[in-house]
């Protein structure tokens, strides 16, 4: 029976002394803390594919690219456009840059606008190569 509350008792100080040994002050808590840059240009991993190439809207509000004469185009079939009509996109989409023609294609999604056919091809295969090379 002593041996037991013997037992008790090293088990009460030990978890006494670790207890207060081990407690960490918020100082010491910030000291080793490294700060947080939020790069924009990157992923922030917390995703299994980055939201930031996804092609799903994931907000209501539409961005624009200096595009605003693209709304002319809502709901058309995107095989019913003209040469004319398609190099007025082909002129927004050769000045993004690689980044940001996701964010276009949300954009023109949110916006009821068909990406012409020739267009969204290309388009869409440099999503696909920024996707994989983000997984790889």
């Amino acid at each position: 029976m002593l041996l037991i509350i013997l037992f008790i008792c090293l088990g009460i100080v030990i978890y006494l002394l670790n207890k207060y040994t081990r407690r960490e002050t918020p100082a010491k808590i910030a000291d080793t803390l490294t700060p947080i840059i939020e790069d924009t240009e990157v992923c922030c991993g917390a995703h299994e594919v980055c939201e930031k190439d996804s092609l799903l809207a994931s907000s209501p509000n539409a961005v624009y690219f200096e595009d605003e004469d693209l709304d002319i185009f809502r709901f058309r079939d995107e095989k019913s456009y003209n040469a004319k009509e398609i190099a007025l996109f082909e002129e927004v989409f050769f000045t993004l840059r690689e980044d940001e023609i996701a964010e276009w294609l949300k954009s023109l999604q949110i916006r009821n606008i068909n990406l012409p056919y020739a267009i969204k091809e290309e388009a869409l295969l440099i999503v696909s190569e920024r996707r994989y090379a983000h997984t790889h």
